[in-house]
Order: structure tokens, then C-alpha cells, then sequence
């Protein structure tokens, strides 16, 4: 017959083997698999944790700071998120990455400025970089550099000619700079392109008899 003293001590047993099963499936789950799992149920600082496994078994740094700036920028803590990509950016100076990163918690604190000098330090490696183009575009709209703008859009859209992205940019700065039929056209292209879109369909209907 099995005593009380017995059963406490089968208890315990496989209560410590138990808890070192769990141990050792989570020391041999893959940091970079569950951060990146964490981030697509949107747990981002659950993501960024995960990383500190990746860190302490001696990870790629350069990989490990781009991932851990866009999950600060994820998370809003965009100071932090700009230290990281900054720490990317000292790991590896040719990181078109790490500063096309960058622009973003930049343009989340209106940094606008700072923002256009990283997208530019894009473009000098790599003229035709769409999300570089892009994010310059937005700088130029956010500072009111209409004539800037509207030059720029215009450049990028002979590149990218059913991009309505950058045609909406074009648009807006006509706008602004008071030609109301040249942004007339080129809201009726978006139209042709996306006949569902809600601000290109708005402006024609105000400014067509």
C-alpha cells in the first residue's frame, strides 16, 4: 500500500518534471519564429521580449536592432524605435534599410525635416526607390512645399503612371498652388484607376459643373 509520504514525493516528482519539459520547449523554441509570431497577433512588446533570447545566444546585431526599432515603432515608442535604427545604422552605414526605417517614427514625431534627410540618403544610393519617393512626398505635403511637391510628384509619376498614391500627391499640390483643373485631371486618372476612391471622386464632383 502506497503511504501518504509516497504519494507527496510521486507529486513532486512530476511536478519538477514537468516543469522542465516546459523549460526545455521553451528553450529550444526559435526567438526570431515566436517574435515574429507575437507580432502578427499584435503582442509587440511580448515580440520584442522574445528577442532578448535571440540577443543572449549572440544574434546578429545589426538584424536585431532593425527588428527591435520597427517593433518600438509598432508599439508607438518612437524615440526608442529611432535609437535602434540609428544602432542598425552604425552596425552597417550601407543600410538602405535601416534608414528607410527610420523615416518612420521621424515622421510619427513631425520630424519632418530629419525625415526628408534620411529618405534623400536613400535616393543618393538608390534614385528610383519607391517607399523613399513616398515618404520625401509626405515631408514635402506636411511642410507645405507645394512647388517642391508638385515637381517631385510629377517625376515619380512618369515612373510609377498608375501609382495613385503619388497621383493623389500630384493632385494636392495643384491644388494648393491654385490649379484647380490640372488637379481636376489627375483626379480623374485616379478615378480611372480606382473608381472607388472616396477623394478623387469628391474633388471632381465639387470642381465639374
Amino acid at each position: 500500500m502506497v503511504n501518504a509520504m509516497s504519494i507527496k514525493n510521486i507529486a513532486v516528482f512530476m511536478i519538477t518534471l514537468l516543469t522542465l519539459s516546459a523549460n526545455t520547449v521553451l528553450a529550444e523554441i526559435d526567438p526570431w519564429a515566436e517574435s515574429y509570431r507575437l507580432e502578427s497577433i499584435y503582442q509587440y512588446d511580448a515580440a520584442l521580449k522574445a528577442l532578448d533570447v535571440a540577443a543572449n545566444k549572440g544574434h546578429n546585431n545589426e538584424l536585431l536592432s532593425l527588428r527591435r526599432g520597427w517593433l518600438h515603432y509598432l508599439t508607438g515608442n518612437h524615440s526608442k524605435a529611432i535609437e535602434h535604427y540609428k544602432k542598425a545604422i552604425s552596425e552597417n552605414g550601407q543600410s538602405l534599410e535601416a534608414r528607410l526605417g527610420m523615416t518612420l517614427p521621424l515622421m510619427a514625431q513631425q520630424r519632418w525635416r530629419e525625415a526628408m534627410l534620411e529618405a534623400k540618403k536613400v535616393l543618393e544610393v538608390a534614385p528610383w526607390n519607391y517607399y523613399a519617393h513616398v515618404r520625401l512626398m509626405t515631408c514635402e505635403y506636411a511642410l507645405k512645399d507645394w512647388t517642391s511637391l508638385e515637381k517631385h510628384a510629377q517625376q515619380v509619376a512618369a515612373r510609377f503612371p498608375t501609382d495613385t498614391t503619388v497621383l493623389v500627391y500630384l493632385a494636392r499640390a495643384r491644388h494648393h498652388l491654385g490649379n484647380a483643373d490640372g488637379a481636376v485631371a489627375v483626379y480623374q486618372k485616379v478615378l480611372q484607376l480606382s473608381p472607388d476612391h472616396f477623394e478623387a471622386g469628391q474633388y471632381v464632383a465639387r470642381n465639374i459643373p
